[in-house]
């Protein structure tokens, strides 16, 4: 059996491995026809093996444009688009021209497309008309277009036989290859409106369109030029087309003109449209003018004019003086017979195939645009439309205090709550304003429209016309949820009605919007003198936006790596809020930590009362203005009514993963605390997916990123499911006043480091661990052979432990008596690594995700004479912190820690080596668990070890976790939950065992 080559296939998979590529850039060749457009891709440093054709492209060199000889590979538009459709990764440029794509075939799929003619008169199709999201898209997708994909090709040299027409629409002349002008890169906007009509151009025109539409205009591929400014052309198009049954479409246009007084009037002139080409259109009096034998090529349209205008004639008896005979004159329309051809009449009219058309430009166009501002700002509109200023007023903050130099902090009353007297409530006042040639009309001119009740109105010397919906958003007022008003102050676009746009703020909303654009500025701030440290430079940014979020009433999430000093951050701003508002702080956070603020506290606020309110006999103290509480989740869960109680100025929610699902009691819990300013300290504000950052927000700004259903659908689905770049930006521009991140990696921080090396340890299996591992393998797999639903998924996981429990010791999968020492191949070589770790006078953290593997770990070091200690989940508060402080002071060689108890909050510095034993497979929680050592405070270099067995399912997905990790700021791994989706074939490749999976040696 032989099988054959499908050369478009390979070539189309070769196009695709080419499109993925990171640095491979991509620019759009504009050609006309648009549809012989093509991409040229290209490298920006090096050159391009596939290569094939030269061109010179004006590339961004520095700050200024340079002509740039470059090489290039051709992919004509018909073989990108199918690649560009399916592709999710590539160059920035690429990226965005699959975007691109995949919204041009969208308006192809609605029918949103309509013919139109190139600069040179070739037909071609278009966008249109579109959706003010289909717009709101396209402008998101130009503002992500980089420079690369809109460089500007101004010679072109084809090496292979094609050859491009590309031309330029930057203004430079070229002479000899050399610009005799200062050259320019064409506009992103300019590339994008060409991309889109070159793939809705290729993709209209099926190898059955000139079938279907009877002609080859707009329909077939080859090159069709139309001179729609000859009248007798445009007769002669239309006469043929009525041969052929495509009877023109009788129009009645609107026309302006000029009335007695001599100002601006309108009259209607009967006309025809060709039904395949809405550009090709003639008046019914030019029928006089045309030569006899076109007349009589015409008589067929005559004769269908005159049938349409007797149907017509019933509905507006004014068409009579059309029926006459000779030359129909135009009709002189008073205002409102304007209207009702602009109307109900146009409609009826319309019934009878009389279509009533009013051409773009005719009339003045009136931009009404939404604004946000406060209901005081609009008091004297609501006062004018007879409701009282206060009416439908929602739940919002009010402020309480005003400080002359700082914005006052608030009392929240629900929903978002904001600064400087700022009633939220006031915020969502939405009302429309117009603007007529890019003047603002007076609110007397908006009055006087909404007074006349037409639809076509003369103002400033000028006729405007209003369609219903207008007319009535004028005369509207409504109220908008908080999280469309934070949107609107960022410049989001926003929903209003069903149409996205963007919205105006002014009053006192502008302020807010101001002050939240302008917090990148706010670079430093001071550390109060009470503070007993000396700040980071990034720590001093830190604590200026923490102050500032403060002042405005928002709160946010400090999103720093572990290890950057989040705590001493949030003592820096209790400190800096007592010289201003002195409140007191309830900070929650794990047991394991509560004992690690207290100290740090002591330390470096010296003087500050700190009390602990956890234990079976605890007790809530009277606090002072500068009192900080210290509570557990746990706690805060069940006392949750007696905390709510006390009035706190700020509370902190640390290691806040606790509360990222937003139906757990935790949550609910925190939510019903009284309301203040509050912060939410994570390294981790997405773990394992978007929703975990929504409902961390949804506590810290509760309806920030508006409900968990509208998030889902808007930001979730698009983002993780598709990787939608438009979503992303969206909810980048959203959070990015609310959320401070700051990377160890990043520039002015790595200083601050010591280096981190991070080591994959493979060791092989023992014979007994690959017999284990075989004998499970062959025992669960049969069973989930014939498995489905909820059985096959936990077979799939109790496959998975138990694998990984072989991959750790045999006894760890079958508890027995024996000696440990030589079963395991993990276990020998942490042996080594501790052994050389003690010699070097060392001390190190090892992490294990199984309680029972820990205990054997410490039987056996204990028995080889490492002093060890061991952190769980069981241990009280005060025996945790005992056993860090000896760790700490260098009492203890070996801290064995559960993944879970001791991932988060511990600040184990004396630490330079961390030992994976086992792996949770989730980078995020696993560098949680290493940065325990890697923090601030750490002056040596640390070295971590991540131990896998050779050939095993631990080596496979070893292996993908190295993808995972560099798309852990998109999309974060949860556990091993996902292996359980795949087939029995994937799966079973997952878990075999391969050759060089076990060590026969180990034995002898």
């Amino acid at each position: 059996m032989s099988c054959t080559r499908d050369p478009q296939a390979e070539r189309l998979a070769e196009f695709f491995d080419l499109l993925s590529r990171p640095d491979v850039e991509t620019t759009f060749i504009d050609t006309e026809p648009p549809r012989e457009s093509w991409l040229a891709c290209w490298r920006s440093t090096g050159s391009l093996a596939e290569a094939d054709t030269e061109l010179t492209l004006v590339r961004p060199v520095g700050d200024e444009p340079k002509p740039t000889p470059t090489r290039v590979k051709r992919i004509a538009l018909g073989d990108a688009v199918p690649v560009l459709a399916a592709l999710q990764v590539g160059s920035r440029s690429t990226l965005a021209y699959a975007s691109g794509c995949r919204l041009a075939l969208g308006l192809v799929a609605n029918g949103r497309v309509q013919p139109g003619l190139t600069p040179r008169g070739v037909d071609c199709w278009k966008p249109g008309p579109v959706t003010t999201d289909d717009q709101e898209r396209q402008r998101v997708l130009v503002e992500a277009m980089p420079a690369a994909g809109h460089a500007l090709p101004f010679v072109t040299t084809a090496t292979s036989t094609a050859t491009s027409t590309a031309t330029s629409t930057a203004t430079s002349t070229t002479i000899e290859g050399t610009p005799a002008q200062p050259v320019e890169i064409v506009s992103a906007s300019r590339t994008v409106d060409a991309f889109l009509v070159g793939v809705i151009d290729l993709f209209v025109r099926t190898a059955a369109a000139p079938i279907a539409a009877g002609h080859d205009a707009f329909a077939a591929r080859q090159t069709i030029v139309i001179d729609q400014r000859a009248t007798l052309g445009v007769l002669s198009v239309l006469a043929r087309q009525a041969e052929q049954g495509r009877m023109p479409l009788v129009t009645l246009r609107i026309q302006a003109g000029r009335i007695g007084d001599g100002t601006q009037g309108f009259r209607s002139v009967l006309g025809l449209q060709s039904r395949t080409d809405a550009t090709i259109v003639a008046d019914v009096e030019d029928f006089w003018q045309a030569p006899p034998d076109l007349r009589a090529k015409l008589a067929p349209v005559e004769t269908e004019v005159s049938m349409v205008l007797k149907r017509a004639v019933r509905i507006w008896p004014v068409l009579a003086q059309f029926v006459d005979e000779g030359p129909p004159r135009p009709i002189e329309l008073a205002v409102n017979e304007l209207e009702a051809l602009l109307g109900t009449l146009g409609i009826r009219l319309g019934a009878t195939g009389l279509s009533v058309l009013a051409p773009q430009g005719l009339f003045a166009s009136l931009d009404l645009r939404p604004v946000v501002s406060s209901r005081s700002d609009a008091e004297p509109r609501s006062r004018r439309n007879g409701r009282p200023p206060s009416a439908d007023r929602s739940p919002g903050w009010r402020a309480s205090r005003s400080i002359d130099d700082d914005p006052p902090l608030g009392e929240w009353q629900g929903g978002l709550r904001t600064s400087r007297g700022l009633d939220l409530s006031s915020l969502l006042e939405l009302r429309w304003q117009g603007s007529l040639g890019g003047h603002q009309l007076t609110e007397a001119e908006l009055a006087e429209i909404i007074d006349s009740k037409r639809s076509v109105v003369r103002l400033r010397d000028q006729w405007i016309r209003l369609d219903p919906e207008s007319l009535q958003r004028l005369g509207e007022q409504r109220s908008l949820p908080a999280s469309t008003a934070i949107a609107a102050a960022l410049g989001l676009p926003v929903n209003i009605g069903g149409d996205v746009q963007r919205i105006e703020v002014s009053g006192r909303l502008s302020e807010l919007a101001t002050r939240l654009r302008e917090l990148d500025s706010v670079r430093q701030l001071a550390p109060p003198e009470r503070l007993d440290a000396i700040l980071r430079p990034y720590q001093e940014r830190g604590l200026a936006w923490l102050a500032e979020m403060d002042q405005l009433g928002l709160g946010g999430i400090l999103a720093d790596d572990m290890g950057l000093g989040k705590t001493i951050q949030v003592i820096a701003l209790h400190l800096h809020r007592q010289t201003r508002h002195p409140s007191p702080m309830l900070v929650i956070c794990p047991a394991s930590v509560v004992g690690n603020w207290q100290r740090e506290l002591e330390r470096f606020a010296p003087g500050v009362e700190v009390a602990r309110y956890h234990g079976a006999r605890r007790t809530l103290p009277l606090l002072g203005p500068a009192s900080v509480v210290l509570t557990t989740y746990g706690i805060a869960r069940r006392d949750a009514a007696l905390l709510g109680k006390q009035q706190w100025g700020l509370i902190i929610a640390d290691e806040a993963q606790a509360i990222k699902n937003p139906t757990s009691r935790t949550s609910r819990a925190l939510r019903s605390l009284p309301p203040c300013t509050r912060f939410a300290l994570t390294g981790t504000p997405v773990q394992n997916q978007l929703l975990d950052l929504w409902s961390i927000l949804e506590w810290t700004t509760p309806g920030l990123l508006g409900t968990q259903e509208r998030f889902r659908q808007e930001i979730v689905v698009p983002i993780e499911q598709h990787g939608d770049p438009l979503a992303t930006e969206h909810l980048n521009r959203m959070l990015r006043p609310f959320l401070l991140r700051r990377k160890k990696s990043d520039p002015d921080i790595v200083p601050d480091l010591p280096p981190k090396t991070e080591t994959d340890e493979i060791v092989p299996l023992t014979l007994e661990q690959a017999a284990l591992y075989q004998a499970v393998v062959a025992e669960i797999m049969s069973e989930i052979a014939g498995a489905t639903g909820i059985n096959r998924h936990g077979l799939v996981l109790k496959l998975v432990t138990r694998l990984k429990q072989v991959c750790n010791h045999p006894a760890h999968l079958v508890p027995d008596d024996q000696p440990l020492a030589h079963r395991s191949g993990k276990l020998d070589r942490t042996v080594d690594l501790l052994e050389q770790i003690r010699e070097g006078g060392e001390s190190a953290l090892v992490f294990t995700q199984y309680v029972a593997m820990a205990e054997l770990l410490i039987r056996h070091l204990t028995d080889l004479g490492f002093t060890v200690r061991f952190l769980h989940g069981g241990l009280g508060i005060d025996h945790r912190e005992r056993m860090v402080a000896e760790f700490q002071e260098g009492g203890v060689d070996v801290f064995v820690i559960s993944l879970r108890a001791g991932g988060i909050g511990l600040n184990l510095t004396a630490a330079t080596q961390v030992i994976h034993f086992d792996r949770w497979w989730n980078p995020a929680v696993e560098d949680q668990a290493s940065d325990r050592a890697w923090r601030i405070g750490q002056d040596r270099p640390v070295q971590v070890h991540r131990l896998i067995s050779e050939g095993t399912i631990e080596d496979r997905i070893a292996r993908l976790l190295v993808e995972k990790r560099r798309l852990a700021e998109k999309v974060v791994g949860s556990g091993e939950a996902w292996i359980s989706q795949l087939d029995d074939n994937a799966l079973a490749d997952l878990v075999a065992l391969s050759e060089e999976g076990s060590d026969e040696e180990s034995e002898l």
